[in-house]
């Protein structure tokens, strides 16, 4: 895609956690496109934007979040971020003894919190070798990880993944819906780009991501819209960038999809 820029990760091994300091914060700017390619750690990690929304691939989901949402990337899991709009990308990395049980070892969604942010933006970002902390700013900092990591375990959880195929063919489709969701309403104009059958995408979706082509394009969208609504977009540029011909159209989707009205489930998500 023209404009599209893709950086390794940076330096994750300069920040990586310690027994003295578990919990490391780092910061980094990247512009509209821009790409962190795939790469994983051990330890843990959550990603969210101060501003501008971002897309976090693994290999089987991928999560568009704005910035009042972050994600979840448990150790050892093979990552990359895309920034779906200029943003100020800004990562916490978690020792793995600090968060235990099942629900920390899958990747999910996480509502963050004013407090949340807030701590966050507090912790300090050097890489190592870090300077030198006075016993005041140890105090602090130290005080700091403990309330952001409280403060992470209440983060409530959301269900806004989409799942991603293994099969090639699929996958290529799928990446191609994630950056266009708009661009094609059925399958058979999808299946025209992609080289093969309708029916046989069909069949692929339901093995290999047990849902319907219609179900899993629903989930896309929803997603896509958070995105947009978060940015303030009014809800008639909501539903033409989705490829719905009006406002009405896109709120019925929406009511009939979550059981509730856009407005409040922009509100709750």
């Amino acid at each position: 895609m023209a404009g599209r820029q893709s950086f390794p990760a940076f330096s994750p091994e300069r920040f990586a956690p310690t027994p003295e300091r578990p919990l490391r914060a780092k910061a980094r700017l990247l512009e509209h496109l821009a790409d962190i390619q795939p790469h994983r750690h051990d330890w843990a990690q959550l990603v969210f934007s101060v501003t501008g929304a971002v897309r976090v691939n693994t290999e089987a989901s991928t999560y568009i979040v704005p910035p009042s949402r972050a994600v979840w990337i448990p150790p050892g899991i093979v990552h990359a971020v895309t920034a779906i709009e200029q943003c100020d990308l800004r990562t916490l990395y978690l020792g793995p003894e600090l968060l235990d049980g099942d629900a920390w070892q899958v990747g999910r969604v996480l509502e963050v919190s004013a407090l949340l942010r807030e701590l966050v933006l507090a912790l300090p970002s050097t890489p190592d070798p870090a300077p030198p902390e006075t016993a005041a700013d140890t105090e602090r900092r130290r005080g700091i990880e403990r309330l952001a990591l409280i403060e992470l375990q209440r983060a409530r959880p959301l269900a806004l993944g989409v799942a991603l195929p293994r099969d090639v063919r699929l996958r290529r489709l799928c990446e191609a819906m994630l950056r266009e969701p708009g661009r094609h309403a059925g399958l058979e104009d999808w299946a025209a780009e992609a080289g093969a059958s309708a029916r046989t995408l069909s069949r692929l979706f339901r093995e290999q991501l047990g849902t319907s082509f219609a179900q899993w394009r629903l989930q896309l969208l929803l997603a896509h819209a958070l995105t947009l609504a978060a940015r303030g977009r009014p809800m008639s540029h909501i539903a033409a960038e989705l490829g719905y011909a009006s406002a009405s159209a896109f709120t019925a989707m929406v009511t009939r999809t979550v059981g509730m009205p856009p407005s409040r489930f922009f509100a709750e998500a």
